[in-house]
């Protein structure tokens, strides 16, 4: 579903060159967030020999305790997820 957001401005020419910009901006800082974070979660996988999804599955089922090192995995999946997200948003997006 598409959503509008509405902004009100005396100069539209202007701001939609510096939201156009901005939006950019951010893309491109999420990309290499996205990049960083990936790399993060392939260090686990490879330090402890399983996949982030199972990882998550014996997490979730109970076959694993949580650790701090596990912790710090399960959040590098939250936001992955999240930094995807964000990413998507802002890919789907347009300024008219």
């Amino acid at each position: 579903m598409v959503e509008l957001l509405t902004i009100k401005t005396t100069n539209k020419t202007t701001l939609k060159s510096l939201l156009t910009a901005a939006i950019e901006r951010e893309k491109q800082r999420l990309k290499q967030s996205i990049t960083h974070t990936q790399d993060r979660l392939a260090q686990f996988e490879q330090e402890y020999h399983m996949t982030s999804e199972e990882f998550q599955q014996r997490l979730y089922n109970l076959e694993i305790d949580e650790t701090v090192d596990f912790t710090d995995w399960r959040m590098e999946i939250e936001t992955l997820h999240l930094l995807q997200n964000q990413y998507k948003t802002l890919k789907e997006a347009t300024v008219d």
